[in-house]
């Protein structure tokens, strides 16, 4: 036996050697250049021995075969030759492996993500096991990259260029018996054989594949290539809008080496890697990438943490039925609901059940763990089976009266224990807690709808709060699958606060004769995933009247709506829920949604065209960076780097630009400065720049004193 430091060489009885990957220390095995040496020394070593059958590659760790290469590689590039020099060393070792004259068989459990699914196409065969932890893809281009180890050659070579180009477009993960179907694997297994399945294929030989269905061979034909990279690039900017220059450069450099059948593809594979790490937009999408990993072991080591064994939900609306089904499939723990009718509870039981029938469809799940999963699930209109609940999270109507008699209720028949969160979107927590008998026990946990695709809360603590309460609020909503940030208790926290003057200064466009949907348009060309107004309609025009008028009384004249727009709502326009807003929603959710003319006639407008759509995205954009800046100032967030994440998880601020802070850096205050008092001069002042972006313009200051090249932490691409 051979040991090195990340790769351990056994020669079994039957002559198969087993790689086993390890990296020491890691809870994860990531790539790095220092293991490009050991990895050609124990293959080698391996190649010495005169009987040898073959390899099998497999992880030594417990959930994890390898999860990418490791990012700060890419971090400490200071050009785009290093970067390149990176991705040249990466296919070099591929190439080693996929040379061998014996099989290869990579034994797969756990994440096989970015540089670890490129290592396993480089083998001659796939194994994976069926277990649910197990996943492969290529997610590179989620960090503004493609893959540079030969991913973008090898896949399309394997599966057909269609399929590939979808995988390696949207950075899609692919669950085992997906992976089967479509032919990036040969077969899925249990656990407990993984070993001896990947030892049984070496020992059959290596067996030619079969070639790619007949709708592939065609599409790699030159005219068939030319439609389907058009589709495929049509498809992506549809939803990059040109914002993400990887997504260009993959289909380029896919392309060159489905046609040329050479080392070219390679070579441009190579070549864009190195020009893309150097871009800017990879350098923010990275930054996320750090910001999140850094706050999950901020988290994840405080050790003041309640245990909890159960929760509770008041209110089986859609948020209280989205909490609930969250709490069960993601935590696994168990949830008692509680409704003042039974139809409450019985909506909030299908919004799970739903859930879960639609992961049956699609076979993430089977009809058995579905069953498993609702049986966490309990409800009734009264407080039977209250007594033994640790965390109680309300999702009632936003009435303070009535949220502090569910805190009166929930003290007086729960547990000493019992936490009470409150998932309000505009009242103060400092005032739900306020007739508490345990205010400590109080705390704010805001959930963005929908419940199971919005991956941010919200963790508000007031004055009282204790400790302990804050970490195992964070501690429950990072079990429930969601990136939680901590802000202060201040009208509309951090979100709604730097929302309401974006979306206000859209309706002012709308009312100064924007077309509506013109208006949405421009802001989705900047990059956030809808328009400010289609957001507002998805929110409910109802919710927004109700949290606007608490956000102006705490900070003045620029949060007021409009008055025109109150005869919408007393149109009775809701939104989406009720298929009216500024726009119209065909029944049943199918045909695709419209602006609605009449809006215009109730505005008494003409709608037309009188800003360009780079005016009118500046104008809402630069009302949001001047309130994020004020929310730092006064300490609603703790840090720039919360603001970003609460920015881009909350509300679909663009990840290109890294955020708020992030791109107010890039920007250049002068740059903000100078636009916002152009503002001011053509439309009021709610454009005058805060008081710390004129401090920071005096002192030439930045958000960030360092760049996302400092981090020093592994980090892994997939």
């Amino acid at each position: 036996m051979t040991t090195t430091s990340a790769f351990t060489l056994n020669y079994r009885l039957d002559h198969v050697a087993v790689i086993t990957i390890d990296v020491p220390g890691e809870k994860m095995n990531t790539l790095k250049a220092a293991f490009a040496p050991q990895l050609q020394a124990v293959i080698r070593e391996a190649r010495s021995h005169q009987q040898l059958a073959g390899i099998v590659l497999i992880s030594g760790k417990r959930d994890s075969f390898i999860a990418g290469a490791d990012i700060n590689m890419i971090a400490e590039c200071q050009t785009a030759q290093q970067a390149q020099a990176l991705a040249e060393q990466g296919q070099l070792i591929m190439q080693e492996l996929a040379d061998l004259p014996f099989p290869v068989v990579a034994a797969i459990h756990g994440a096989c993500l970015g540089g670890g699914l490129e290592l396993a196409l480089a083998c001659d065969k796939r194994v994976c096991t069926a277990n649910d932890k197990t996943r492969l893809g290529l997610p590179e281009v989620q960090l503004g990259l493609l893959p540079g180890s030969g991913g973008t050659q090898r896949l399309p070579q394997l599966i057909g260029p269609s399929r590939a180009l979808d995988m390696i477009l949207t950075g899609k993960t692919l669950r085992p018996r997906q992976a089967l179907k479509m032919g990036l694997v040969d077969d899925v297994v249990a656990d407990s054989i993984l070993l001896e399945t990947a030892v049984t294929m070496v020992l059959k030989g290596a067996v030619k594949r079969q070639p790619w269905p007949l709708r592939e061979r065609v599409l790699n034909a030159p005219l068939g290539r030319q439609v389907l990279f058009h589709i495929a690039a049509k498809k992506a900017q549809a939803k990059a809008q040109d914002n993400y220059p990887a997504i260009e450069r993959i289909l380029a450099v896919v392309e060159t080496g489905l046609a040329q059948k050479n080392r070219s593809g390679y070579i441009a594979e190579a070549r864009a890697f190195g020009e893309l790490a150097m871009t800017p937009e990879s350098a923010a999408l990275r930054s996320i990438f750090f910001a999140t990993g850094e706050m999950k072991r901020e988290q994840a080591n405080d050790d003041n943490i309640q245990p909890l064994h159960k929760v509770g939900v008041l209110g089986g609306g859609l948020m209280g039925g989205g909490i609930a089904s969250v709490a069960a499939a993601k935590a696994g723990l168990p949830v008692r609901i509680k409704d003042i009718n039974t139809q409450g509870i019985n909506h909030a039981l299908k919004y799970s059940w739903d859930l879960l029938s639609r992961k049956v469809k699609r076979r993430h799940i089977t009809p058995a763990q579905r069953n498993k999963q609702m049986a966490l699930i309990s409800g009734g209109t009264d407080y039977r089976g209250f007594a033994g609940i640790d965390l109680v999270m309300e999702a009632v109507f936003e009435d303070l009266a009535l949220k502090q008699q569910m805190v009166n209720d929930v003290e007086s028949r729960c547990g000493a224990q019992t936490i009470f969160a409150s998932n309000t979107s505009s009242l103060p927590i400092g005032d739900i807690a306020a007739q508490a008998a345990r205010p400590q026990q109080v705390i704010g946990l805001h959930f963005f709808s929908p419940v199971d695709k919005m991956p941010l809360v919200e963790i508000i603590p007031h004055k009282a709060t204790s400790e302990q309460t804050v970490a195992t609020t964070v501690a429950l909503a990072r079990k429930m699958g969601k990136t939680p940030i901590v802000v202060a208790d201040s009208a509309g926290f951090y979100v709604n606060r730097i929302l309401a003057p974006y979306i206000n200064e859209a309706l002012r466009c709308v009312l100064e004769g924007e077309a509506i949907d013109r208006v949405d348009d421009a802001l989705v060309k900047f990059g956030f995933p809808v328009g400010p107004i289609q957001l507002l309609d998805e929110v409910g025009i109802d919710v927004g009247s109700k949290i606007l008028p608490i956000m102006a009384e705490a900070f003045g004249e620029r949060f007021a709506a409009p008055e025109a727009f109150e005869r919408v709502l007393a149109d009775g326009r809701k939104g989406k829920k009720n298929r009216r807003g500024f726009y119209l929603y065909p029944a049943g959710g199918r045909g695709r949604k419209k602006g609605d003319e009449q809006v215009y006639k109730l505005l008494q407008v003409t709608p037309g065209a009188h800003q360009t759509p780079q005016q009118i995205a500046e104008r809402c954009v630069m009302m949001m960076l001047n309130e994020a800046v004020r929310a730092l100032d006064e300490g609603v967030i703790k840090s720039p780097r919360d603001g970003d994440i609460g920015a881009i998880f909350g509300i679909g601020f663009p990840p290109f630009l890294g955020g708020p802070f992030r791109y107010l850096d890039q920007c250049g205050i002068s740059d903000i400065v100078n636009m916002l008092t152009l503002l001011t001069q053509q439309h009021g002042p709610r454009f005058t720049p805060c008081q710390r972006l004129q401090a920071m313009l005096s002192n030439d200051e930045k958000f960030y004193k360092t760049s996302s090249s400092d981090n020093t932490h592994a980090a892994s691409a997939g």
